[in-house]
C-alpha cells in the first residue's frame, strides 16, 4: 500500500518543509499538495533539513476530488465528528483499518485541511473515512505539521508495505472498486445515495477487511446477474 499524505491549500510554507520532513523521518515519501505552489517557496526548504526530496517530488492537484481519483481510500482529518457521520477515528484504530486491507488498496490518501479551517463539509463528504486526534482541550489546536508528524509516527509501520498482487488484479478485485460497483448497484435496489441504508453501507464500507472486500465483490457479482 502506498500511503500519501495530502496538504489542502496550506497557508504558511514552514509547516510545508516541516511535514515533510516528519515523512522523510518516518519512512513516507508521498507528499501531495492541492491548489499549492508552497513546496517551491525557500522558507519550506528551511524547513525541510534532508527531505527537500519530498518537496521536490511533491504532487499538486487543483482540489480534493481529484484526489479522490488517484487514491482507494481517501482519510480526511477533522477535530471532531463531523457532517453527520459516525465513522470517526482515533489514529491507532486508522492503523488497524489501514493493515487489513492487504492488496485491496493499492493507494490510500490522508487528508489535512487548511491550517485556519480544516476541511470543509463538501471535501469532508468526500473522504471515505475520518480520522482525529482525541485532546484534553479543545484550543490551542495541534499545528498542521505536528498533526502530520504524529499521524505519520502512528502510521509508521505501513512505510514501504507493498503487495506481490498484479496491479490489475488488485483494481478489480479492491476498495475502490467495490466502492464504484456499489454507486451503481444500490440505486437499483432501491438504496440511493441520499438514504440512510446507503449512508450505513458507506460508512462502514472503508472497514472491511481484505477478504471481506473481496466476499461483497462476491455478493454484488451474484446480485448483479439477477438484475
Amino acid at each position: 500500500m502506498k500511503l500519501a499524505f495530502v496538504l489542502v491549500e496550506p497557508k504558511v510554507p514552514e509547516n510545508v518543509g516541516a511535514a515533510a520532513r516528519a515523512l522523510c523521518t518516518m519512512g513516507f515519501a508521498e507528499l501531495w499538495l492541492v491548489n499549492s505552489d508552497l513546496h517551491t517557496r525557500p522558507e519550506a526548504h528551511w524547513l525541510a533539513h534532508g527531505s527537500d526530496h519530498i518537496l521536490d517530488n511533491a504532487r499538486i492537484f487543483p482540489d480534493l476530488a481529484a484526489v479522490r481519483n488517484s487514491a482507494d481510500l481517501l482519510m480526511g482529518t477533522s477535530a471532531k465528528p463531523r457532517h453527520n457521520r459516525q465513522d470517526w477515528h482515533p489514529p491507532a484504530q486508522l492503523k488497524s483499518v489501514l493493515a487489513n486491507k492487504g492488496a485491496a488498496v493499492a493507494t490510500a490518501a490522508l487528508v489535512f485541511g487548511r491550517e485556519d479551517r480544516g476541511l470543509s463539509n463538501d471535501e469532508l463528504a468526500l473522504c471515505d473515512l475520518l480520522t482525529g486526534f482525541p485532546m484534553a482541550v479543545s484550543y490551542p489546536s495541534l499545528n498542521l505539521a505536528q498533526s502530520v508528524m504524529l499521524y505519520a509516527w502512528e502510521l509508521s509501520g505501513l512505510a514501504g508495505a507493498g503487495t506481490d498482487s498484479p496491479a490489475e488484479e488488485t483494481e478489480a478485485a479492491g476498495f475502490g472498486a467495490l466502492r464504484t460497483r456499489l454507486e451503481t448497484l444500490l440505486p437499483k435496489l432501491d438504496a440511493p445515495a441520499d438514504e440512510k441504508l446507503s449512508q450505513w453501507v458507506f460508512e462502514r464500507l472503508p472497514l472491511l477487511s481484505e477478504r471481506d472486500i473481496g466476499f461483497v465483490h462476491t455478493l454484488c457479482g451474484n446480485i448483479e446477474r439477477k438484475l
